[in-house]
């Protein structure tokens, strides 16, 4: 409504009505289905306390924990410069990320497919996100599946050295099994304690 008035505030009537011509005809979805969509739509029931959480936990992992040694094989120099590199892609890619998820006023693209779909179209957008997530899920999940494994098997020798051991593999699949019981949880809010856990390990 604000936007509205500001139309009427500071453009013509020759303006508003080109304004409007352009807008009917676009492909913006109509109101009804707006609504529609909106209805059927996650709730947004999270707080910000729950962002701090899952922030936390997904930075400070891998590739956190592993800066001093990159830093000490590259130097200040050369690690200083990949670092700010790095920091710029990643800022980049919030700010894409937050204009793109309500590019169309009433719709979210809540999911990577739904805007590859809305870029590339129904079919082509799936083809080029979907194998890219695929890729980065499974070479993410066997990498952790392995070193929660190999972390959980250290973890119990240390706590009971006397019990009996049993091999690795064991381990990586009983982290396995955790890994598959939480990803049963619909969102991100549902495992807030989780990340809060993981938070306060990982600091």
């Amino acid at each position: 409504m604000q936007d509205i008035h500001y139309l009427y505030n500071t453009h013509s009537p020759h303006e508003i009505a080109t304004v409007a011509t352009m807008v009917s005809t676009s492909i913006l979805p109509k109101s009804a289905d707006i609504a529609n969509e909106l209805k059927g739509a996650t709730p947004r029931a999270a707080k910000w306390w729950f962002a701090t959480f899952h922030s936390v936990t997904a930075m400070v992992g891998a590739g956190v924990l592993s800066l001093p040694y990159a830093m000490a094989h590259l130097g200040w120099g050369p690690g200083s410069v990949a670092l700010i590199l790095s920091w710029s892609i990643t800022l980049y890619t919030i700010w894409l990320m937050i204009e793109l998820h309500e590019c169309i006023p009433g719709r979210r693209f809540d999911r990577y497919r739904d805007l590859g779909q809305h870029a590339f179209g129904p079919r082509l957008g799936l083809w080029v996100v979907i194998p890219q997530q695929l890729i980065v899920q499974v070479g993410c999940d066997v990498v952790y599946m392995v070193t929660g494994g190999k972390c959980l098997q250290q973890f119990f020798e240390i706590l009971l050295p006397h019990w009996n051991k049993l091999r690795q593999s064991y381990w990586i699949c009983i982290f396995a099994s955790f890994q598959f019981f939480l990803s049963q949880f619909p969102d991100l809010n549902s495992i807030a304690g989780v990340s809060l856990a993981a938070a306060i390990m990982s600091l």
